[in-house]
């Protein structure tokens, strides 16, 4: 049994686990710190550090961001402080906790761990697993592989912004009950389901845990919805199996200015080939059809 800890960062809250990522469970409760207020790096770093040290486990970490990664740099940063932007994120998360420390975008964690474990295992054909909470999130999965980073929740419906006017967020900030928010969640399930044509949407994030209440309201033409397995944990199960496939190091050529059988200059932490295949490994982790 290979355990990996993963951590999900979130609008609201920053929560860990440490997960068998042979079986996608949760080997002890989850643990939840609220997000600390404007969610700035040195303030998140923080809390990550003390859900690696609350949990004490040796090895790598997964960590999922509300926003685009690649190769372990922040690139968007849209429900938390703007500093986020341009940094190594990998490079500071390894740094503060001392742990090789592997990040990726959030909804894309949740897809990998519902495609592998979840409503999606085993389904061929287009999914699009959507996470509703502080935002929108969105993984899309094509025949088993992952299209990074699709953002999806930054459509607009001709004068309305997708998550700011159909995420759970909104739901509260507007006061609807679950049917009214279900209309709105329809007209956008709706336009994904014209761009995309999906076999199956798995709904995700915290309304998951509430599919009873708003389920029987939505209305799409051709796709099948159904609520995400895993629900809110999914995020926490992707980043584990992500750290889980283990760090990728490959010989570098010597720099100008050195001979062969000098050692090359590389990250203390990772060489720049490691970080550049991050992104293959969500591919990787996804069953093959």
């Amino acid at each position: 049994m290979t355990v990996i800890l993963g951590i999900d960062i979130g609008g609201s809250g920053i929560k860990g686990a440490p997960v068998n990522t042979e079986t996608g469970e949760l080997v002890a409760e989850r643990h939840r710190i609220p997000t600390p207020a404007g969610a700035r790096p040195d303030d998140v770093k923080g809390v990550v550090a003390q859900l690696v040290e609350h949990f004490g486990l040796e090895g790598p970490v997964g960590v999922t961001f509300p926003g685009i990664v690649q190769g372990g740099r922040i690139l968007s940063a849209a429900n938390v402080d703007s500093s986020w932007v341009d940094v190594d994120a990998d490079e500071l998360f390894t740094r503060t906790t001392g742990h090789e420390v592997y990040l990726i975008n959030d909804a894309d964690a949740a897809g990998l761990a519902e495609a592998k474990f979840g409503a999606g295992k085993d389904v061929p054909g287009t999914v699009l697993v959507l996470t509703f909470g502080t935002g929108i999130g969105s993984a899309l999965i094509r025949d088993g592989e992952l299209v990074p980073n699709t953002e999806l929740g930054h459509l607009w419906l001709k004068a309305k912004h997708a998550e700011t006017w159909a995420s759970d967020r909104a739901r509260e900030r507007d006061d609807l009950n679950w049917k009214q928010w279900a209309a709105r969640a329809s007209r956008y399930l709706q336009h994904l389901e014209l761009l995309f044509s999906p076999d199956l949407f798995i709904i995700g994030g915290g309304v998951s845990r509430k599919a009873d209440k708003w389920l029987p309201y939505l209305q799409l033409t051709r796709s099948r919805v159904v609520p995400a397995a895993l629900q809110n944990e999914a995020g926490i199960v992707g980043a584990a199996m992500l750290a889980a496939s283990g760090p990728v190091r490959r010989e570098q050529p010597a720099p100008a200015g050195e001979t062969p059988n000098q050692p090359a200059r590389t990250d203390a932490k990772k060489s720049d080939v490691s970080k550049a295949r991050k992104n293959k490994r969500c591919t990787e982790l996804l069953p093959s059809h």
